[in-house]
């Protein structure tokens, strides 16, 4: 993550110890962290014995008498694989990074911002909010953590220890605590937000675009409702193209106040610095899918479910089952599946009555808010001066002096303009006519954003892992308050559904106002008709059980039918995954194919690419007079006979995302502020759709070009020859030798050790060798790159920046013919086998059995670990 890649000095003093004392001591240093998972330890808090049984990838079954040993039991393994892991996201979710990295100002940035925010703050207070059962099991769960730290020194936890121990003072591991744990989920909930990334980018680019509004939205194109068949798919009637979004405000030339821009423009670069741990952008969200025992070859459910992530090393996730040896009143877990180290429970997997997978719901739950300030301290507010509230924080770093902030707040929340002061502005914002009353003393920008209010989202875990039925995943979805995300599940008995969950706002039509009350623009604070008036209640979300098609697609397109269920935002996922899933199930649902975990996983993989078909017409179209150009180009004609697939030994894919690239570079580049250059993912595959029929769009013209004017074929033109040459220089001039892989590579970096500042030595060590891999973005399988980003030399850089961190099918049938793989491995120690022996089959697409019985547990074993109370 960039917070962390600027800090290579903390790596170097590493180098000098493998040059000057040797591959030896180096090779100590590696492997002392590396945990013993044979033998036996002594845990004072447990209750009574508890086995880990771990199989040859180091995946840690756990065998318990009671809910609260099986949490400490969790909390160990989750220390003794991943504690350094744990620590570095304890420090930036309680806004205290540079504690642990020393001096540097993206991580004081970022502290700065997510003390703003508060997420720590809010933590305790969910804290506090527990019922008895949850507390006790998060504070098992930190017993069971601390145990593993106790009598252990930093270079025994992790090998990042004692590489950031060389260059800043190594303090003492502090305790895990519970609120550790909930924090996280802070960390979750913000980079699966909504559209707070649309907001700011529709403002950014107005300023630009002169107050031109009609131009903004064409960038933000209307959800095709006619073209993606939401989540509850209709029935009978086709989906009428209806817009879900109030009338767009006018231009705003005349409305837009200079000093709102300016603040805004500070609130996006503090909104920046907030390190992304479970990735940003358009490559984060994800596919699932179920299917009824109607159409499978065992007549019982199947679900998929491949979670779209950042995909460092270690992996996000780690695998893990949590088993109660007898169930009873007090022993209630029996569940497998995918965790986050540092959160008790299993986020996504099966129980032996019901399998459930998550993807992200992208409801609008943040808005930006416009506030006027006067110089005494208080904010307009209805026509009334109202006191800010505010708080100090002081932010401690290692090695250097402390950086003192003042928060400020209104009854919207933080203001979050005032974390970076001399931040550029990012654009113009409209805002209501009239001069700004006696004392004003200019704008702020302050964040309205659900997680803020402290909700009971800590139990829903536990409540889903215990379900068995529709109603309760209902209920446990009731608790689910943030991140909003679509459960997909099926149960044993043979149902599959859909449930929304999720706190969202409810939002007041303001008439005669140049800002909508969508959400979709930042909004005047000062103004309460555009406030929140509560939230949609949690029997009013979306559901569907047993659709009468016999499977349900999520992955992140539009919920509800246009103008069906309550608002929940205007900026869904363009949805070309979801209806390529959809068209593979229907195809092979109508030929009479009973599908199997082969067939899901199959599906997953699925590599066929919706820009082919939207944008090489239009290509092909376009007269090429130079022989070596059109070389590529009949590449293009080869890749669309074959169905437009992105496999990584394909020619066609290589040179039309190359294509892809400078196409949406030569469109937009002299239009948009760097901060909003096209990453390339589905929504501007729409724009770039809506533009082609209209050649003489001035989207398509280049302002820096003196007097020409260019249309839609010049641009098209321009984007093949300049692909061309690219590729020339980067693989060579035979175009059909061309491969995608060897541009698309999956090179996953340590969040702190594995950036291009920190010495070669490191980087080998923390990060594993590149591998190429198939897709891309709004591919099905889902690995995503980034199309404005460039390299140290100014090349596109292909690298994929997010995907699919889990794949897994469950099989409500034989639990134990599931398949599960994550990308990298289990363990977070570079020193370990775990800690990417799962990569290479994640890249090719092959999964591992997902054993849920003691049985096949058992016969996987490679080591078992006993957990014993004091005698």
């Amino acid at each position: 993550m960039s917070v962390v890649r600027k800090v290579a000095i903390v790596v170097a003093a590493l180098v000098v110890v493998v040059l000057v004392v040797g591959a030896g001591l180096a090779t100590v240093l590696v492997r002392r962290p590396l945990p013993d998972h044979a033998g036996a330890a002594t845990l004072d808090a447990l209750g009574a014995e508890v086995e880990i049984i771990r199989d040859e990838r180091g995946v840690a079954h756990l065998y318990g008498s009671s809910d609260t040993d099986v949490m400490r039991a969790q909390g160990y393994v989750h220390a003794q694989d991943r504690f350094f892991e744990m620590d570095y996201r304890r420090h930036v979710t309680a806004g205290r990074l540079s504690e642990l990295v020393g001096e540097n100002d993206a991580a004081l940035d970022a502290d700065s911002a997510i003390r703003t925010m508060g997420w720590r703050n809010v933590a305790e207070q969910e804290w506090d909010m527990l019922g008895e059962e949850s507390r006790a099991l998060y504070e098992a769960y930190a017993e069971g953590v601390n145990a593993y730290l106790d009598r252990r020194e930093a270079s025994e936890l992790g090998l990042e220890y004692t590489i950031l121990g060389m260059s800043t003072e190594l303090r003492p591991v502090e305790p895990w605590t519970p609120v550790d744990s909930i924090a996280w989920l802070k960390a979750m909930a913000w980079d699966l937000s909504g559209n707070l990334d649309d907001e700011i980018g529709r403002a950014a680019a107005l300023r630009p675009l002169a107050g031109n509004v009609a131009r903004v939205e064409e960038l933000y194109p209307e959800y095709a409702y006619e073209e993606a068949t939401p989540i509850v798919a209709p029935q009978g009637e086709s989906v009428e193209a209806a817009a879900h979004r109030p009338e767009a405000p006018g231009d705003a030339s005349d409305a837009a106040v200079s000093a709102a821009s300016a603040a805004l423009g500070q609130a996006a670069a503090a909104l920046r610095a907030v390190p992304g741990m479970l990735g940003q952008g358009s490559g984060i969200g994800s596919n699932s899918f179920v299917v009824s025992g109607e159409h499978t070859t065992t007549g019982a459910p199947l679900l998929a479910n491949d979670p779209h992530m950042a995909l460092p090393s270690p992996s996000l996730w780690t695998q893990v089952g949590l088993h109660c040896t007898e169930p009873s009143p007090t022993c209630t877990f029996d569940v497998t599946g995918v965790s986050f180290s540092g959160l008790p429970g299993v986020v996504i997997g099966r129980n032996p009555a019901l399998a459930w997978g998550l993807t992200t719901l992208p409801a609008d739950v943040t808005d930006l808010t416009l506030e006027r300030l006067y110089d005494d301290g208080t904010y307009l507010r209805d026509g009334e001066r109202v006191a800010l509230e505010t708080r100090r924080e002081t932010i401690e770093v290692n090695g250097g002096a402390s950086r003192v902030i003042t928060v400020s707040a209104t009854a919207h929340g933080p203001i979050v303009s005032e974390v970076l002061p001399d931040a550029d502005a990012a654009g113009s914002v409209p805002v209501p006519e009239g001069a700004p009353p006696a004392g004003f003393s200019g704008y702020a920008v302050a964040l309205q954003w659900t997680a803020l209010t402290p909700g009971r989202t800590p139990e829903a875990i536990f409540a889903l892992n215990r379900a068995t039925t529709a109603e309760e995943v209902a209920a446990a979805a009731a608790l689910l308050e943030v991140p909003s995300q679509n459960i997909v599940f099926a149960t044993a008995d043979g149902d599959i559904g859909y449930q929304a969950p999720g706190r969202i706002p409810v939002r007041a039509a303001v008439p005669d106002s140049p800002v909508p009350s969508d959400g979709s623009w930042p909004r005047p604070g000062w103004d309460s008709r555009f406030d929140w008036q509560g939230f949609v209640p949690a029997e009013q979300m979306p559901a569907v059980l047993n659709p009468g098609e016999g499977f349900v697609v999520a992955a992140n397109q539009a919920v509800m039918p246009a103008g069906e269920g309550p608002f929940l935002t205007s900026d869904w996922s363009a949805g070309y995954r979801s209806e390529r899933i959809r068209t593979i199930l229907e195809g092979r649902i109508a030929a009479g194919e009973q599908l199997d975990v082969a067939a899901m996983n199959e599906i997953m993989l699925d590599d066929a690419s919706p820009f082919g078909s939207a944008v090489v017409p239009a290509l092909l179209q376009v007269d090429i007079d130079d022989p070596f150009v059109s070389e590529a180009v009949d590449e293009l004609r080869t890749w669309s006979a074959a169905g437009f697939p992105t496999s990584a030994d394909s020619s066609g894919a290589a040179y039309f995302n190359a294509v892809w690239a400078n196409l949406l570079d030569l469109t937009f580049s002299d239009d948009l502020p760097a901060s909003q250059a096209p990453d390339g993912g589905g929504r501007w595959l729409r724009v770039i759709t809506n533009l082609l029929e209209d050649p003489s769009n001035p989207w398509w013209d280049d302002r820096t070009t003196v007097n020409l004017v260019e249309g839609r074929d010049e641009i098209l033109r321009q984007a093949m020859f300049t692909a061309r040459q690219q590729l020339t220089n980067s693989l060579g001039k035979d175009a059909e030798d061309w491969e995608w892989g060897n541009l698309h590579r999956f090179a996953p970096q340590h969040p702190v050790l594995g950036g291009e500042s920190v010495p070669a030595a490191v980087r080998r060590l923390v990060n594993p060798a590149p591998i190429g891999v198939a897709g891309g973005g709004a591919v099905v399988n889902a690995t995503h790159y980034d199309a404005s980003a460039r390299d140290h030399l100014g090349r596109v850089d292909y690298t994929v920046t997010a995907g699919p961190a889990v794949r897994l099918v469950a099989d409500l049938d034989e639990p134990d013919a599931s398949t599960w793989v994550i990308s990298t491995g289990t363990s977070g120690h570079p020193g370990a086998d775990a800690y990417t022996d799962q990569l290479r089959a994640w890249a090719q697409g092959e999964t591992y059995p997902w054993p849920s019985s003691r049985e096949a547990v058992e016969e996987a074993a490679s080591a078992t670990l006993t957990l014993r109370p004091p005698e």
